[in-house]
């Protein structure tokens, strides 16, 4: 398995991929998770546009040109994350640069996404953020097993609240 950039062609398998991350949600009981059509196919065009959402794929099934090569998505932003300009119950471990990670699903027919995407965005940053719905605990456990530190709660744009992550390059991982 690799993790490349998203192309324009891939937008349709991602919204698929999306689409079973909302319903795998809904079956673990968060129904509070991207709702109301999100993330939007123009949310995740423009971050292909951008440069910023990334596929997971199986290498030899996308040299086959297999349509379903691909097996998980992410975006992946470097930069602040105005969202997490205000974190409240406790602090990011420092203020150095980071990149964030966001809208990560798979089709949930291979395991060990988060640790791919891990190895491939801190070889772009160091230090990684991330934050998750109070009800999505398989990511939770993804996290806190890969070694990410529980920091506090920030807000997302529509005022719910998700639990906030870092793992500092100076903290590593539980590998």
């Amino acid at each position: 398995m690799i993790v490349r950039e998203a192309e324009i062609e891939d937008l349709e398998r991602a919204m698929q991929i999306l689409d079973a991350g909302r319903q795998h949600m809904r079956g673990e009981g968060n129904a509070a998770q991207w709702i109301n059509g999100y993330p939007s196919p123009e949310l995740i065009r423009r971050e292909i546009e951008q440069g910023q959402f990334f596929v997971w794929t199986d290498e030899a099934e996308e040299q086959m040109d297999c349509q379903q090569a691909i097996h998980g998505v992410f975006s992946f932003i470097i930069g602040e994350d105005p969202t997490y300009a205000h974190i409240e119950n406790g602090s990011w471990l420092n203020e150095e640069p980071y990149g964030t990670i966001h809208r990560m699903a798979s089709d949930g027919t291979r395991r060990g996404m988060l640790r791919e995407c891990l190895d491939y965005c801190r070889n772009l940053i160091p230090e990684i953020r991330m934050d998750t719905h109070e009800k999505n605990f398989s990511m939770q456990r993804a996290c806190e097993h890969l070694g990410f530190q529980r920091c506090g709660v920030i807000y997302v744009a529509d005022g719910t609240p998700r639990i906030a992550y870092q793992l500092a390059e100076a903290f590593g991982e539980k590998r």
